[in-house]
């Protein structure tokens, strides 16, 4: 009687996922960095093999290690402990993405608040402005970049306004989504989250053409002066965390129809509302910030 009191928890073995996810990203970093390095054509142009290789080792991964969770979910060794211990899992993983575009935005502020003035000689830094670059105008964005070249800013209206709305939508279709869960309507579910992931395909692929437009159209590249390199890295990995988003919840709807989830047990569909709804208050922020002020 006395062990009843006490609830079980299931210790997985030793798993080759960890490592295997650690080395995918080693792979996409070293990749990536490569890639911007051999834009000049004389050089190999082996980074974007590298960085392929990072992401097919991160797809390997997810895909096996989502197969063994969803087995033993299904297998029932899962206790509640064991499910609060995955809540605050998702919590801690999403505080930490918290941070992850807190340091992007701090730069951001930092250079607009900061770094801008100073370079026009706001301050004690008359000397600064004099010697670094005496042309300079403290105005954001900066479309003139050191070395003399013009782009021009992106505007908020069009595509980013479109990729806003397409967000904001697709918040409230996952969130009725969870409502049929909830209420073991199954094809509300389906439906609901069908509907979310076309959504975020659509931004996905307005996200590209703005890019193309940027790149063509506005000479706006990651060469582009500091607005440049804060505007891709921002709309960037939000677009990556869009893309991991999609995934999860792709994943989520192949559940929905295999019949995995009950009304009171389902939070791999939880944890990924979770995160999609992060990444669309992100995109909120990022709006405002990066396009509008």
């Amino acid at each position: 009687m006395e062990h009843e009191k006490y609830e079980t928890y299931y210790v997985p073995e030793q798993s080759p996922w960890p490592i295997i996810g650690a080395i995918g990203l080693f792979l996409m970093a070293l990749g990536s960095g490569l890639w911007l390095q051999q834009r000049d054509l004389s050089m190999p142009q082996n980074g974007y093999i590298v960085l392929l290789l990072g992401c097919l080792f991160i797809f390997f991964m997810m895909f096996g290690w989502f197969r063994h969770v969803i087995q033993e979910s299904m297998q029932g060794l899962y206790s509640k402990q064991m499910d609060r211990s995955f809540r605050q899992g998702m919590g801690w993983f999403i505080f930490s993405e918290v941070m992850f575009f807190t340091a992007f935005f701090g730069a951001l502020f930092y250079i607009r608040m900061f770094a801008v003035p100073w370079l026009s000689g706001a301050g004690n830094n008359a000397m600064t402005h004099a010697v670094l670059w005496p042309e300079f105008e403290a105005i954001w964005p900066l479309v003139i970049t050191p070395d003399g070249s013009a782009t021009k800013p992106m505007p908020w209206q069009g595509l980013p306004l479109i990729n806003t709305v397409l967000l904001l939508v697709s918040s409230v279709t996952l969130h009725f989504a969870h409502v049929g869960l909830e209420q073991n309507k199954r094809n509300q579910t389906a439906v609901y989250l069908m509907l979310t992931l076309i959504l975020g395909g659509l931004f996905l692929s307005f996200q590209w053409q703005e890019y193309m437009h940027a790149y063509h159209e506005l000479d706006l590249t990651l060469d582009a002066g500091v607005y440049g390199n804060t505007f891709f890295l921002l709309t960037g990995f939000h677009g990556m965390h869009v893309t991991l988003g999609s995934l999860i919840l792709f994943v989520l709807l192949i559940r929905v129809l295999c019949g995995h989830f009950t009304p009171a047990k389902h939070f791999a569909f939880q944890a990924g509302s979770w995160y999609w709804h992060f990444v669309d208050v992100v995109w909120l922020c990022l709006f405002m910030f990066v396009y509008v002020l």
